[in-house]
């Protein structure tokens, strides 16, 4: 729904009317400078129509929030055809713009050559996953082209609030439809799966905190690619007094095979949520990742109500 101050977050922006004086007036809608770079979301793991339509809806969500914004889906194990290189689509890039440029010449306008990054490369990832972000690194270098890359998109409130909801679509956890804030949960004690090691692992902790105080019960973090991990923080909130746990994977979902999160649940003894996938927050977050590497004031991310 609409508010006095605009439209509601993700909805579509409808060209501003002429400004009104005063200091009530309506803000202008932020667009994307001309000739900004390129957001390149790269998307981890072996590609699929799934991962792509998840990735879609990721980058169309950006686009939302950022009207004119460049947005496009690079993937690490790409083939080139269906399912473009995060190198290719980065090289593509470069020359679209170098192509813009001649032609402006060509056609006597008076332009200045473009410089700076023509990319700015934002991972698909929660948290920090060492071996992916170093395919990631290596994919820009062998572009050869000038690309700026983010950070990935977690810790971060907006996640915790993902986390809570796919807790609730599974029927783990209760969620208020007005503030989405629960002391009520089926769920007394909640295994938050992260991959990437312990690097990962204390990165989840800290969503894992937001988590527990929305909750009011304990949430541990876990790695799914240490064997035993899982088994390990179940069996530590099980001592501490928890009974009914649930999996809560703190992962979008393109990182890594589906078949591990129902692997860890029936390792830790307990339900799994799905993972985050193209939950709204994740589309705003790698907007936000973007327009802060280029210093452009974004949109305040927002959260959405549990349907």
């Amino acid at each position: 729904m609409s508010s006095p101050t605009g439209p509601a977050s993700g909805l579509p922006v409808r060209m501003p009317r002429p400004r009104q004086p005063g200091r009530h007036r309506r803000p202008e809608p932020l667009a994307a400078p001309e000739g900004a770079p390129a957001l390149v979301l790269a998307v981890p793991g072996t590609p699929s129509t799934g991962t792509r339509s998840l990735a879609e809806e990721v980058v169309s969500i950006a686009r939302s929030e950022l009207p004119g914004l460049d947005a496009r889906i690079g993937y690490l194990d790409g083939d080139d055809a269906e399912f473009p290189t995060l190198q290719a689509i980065l090289v593509h890039a470069a020359e679209e713009r170098s192509a813009r440029f001649e032609q402006a010449k060509a056609a006597g306008v008076d332009v200045k050559e473009p410089d700076g990054p023509v990319a700015v490369v934002v991972p698909l990832l929660a948290g920090p996953d060492s071996a992916l972000l170093r395919q990631v690194r290596q994919a820009v270098m062998d572009s050869r082209v000038a690309a700026d890359l983010t950070d990935v998109l977690g810790p971060h409130p907006l996640l915790a609030e993902a986390l809570h909801v796919r807790l609730s679509e599974a029927g783990l956890a209760r969620a208020d439809r007005a503030r989405l804030f629960t002391v009520a949960t089926a769920a007394d004690g909640i295994v938050l799966a992260s991959v990437g090691g312990d690097e990962a692992v204390q990165a989840a902790g800290i969503t894992g905190m937001l988590l527990a105080a929305r909750l009011a019960v304990p949430v541990m973090a876990a790695a799914l690619d240490q064997e035993g991990s899982i088994a390990a923080i179940a069996e530590q909130l099980r001592s501490s007094g928890s009974q009914q746990l649930a999996l809560a994977p703190y992962l979008i979902g393109p990182e890594i095979d589906p078949g591990l999160i129902e692997a860890a649940a029936k390792e830790a003894g307990c339900s799994a949520a799905e993972a985050l996938g193209p939950y709204p927050a994740i589309g705003k977050l790698a907007l936000a990742k973007y327009t802060s590497a280029l210093g452009i004031v974004p949109p305040q991310p927002q959260g959405a109500p549990v349907r």
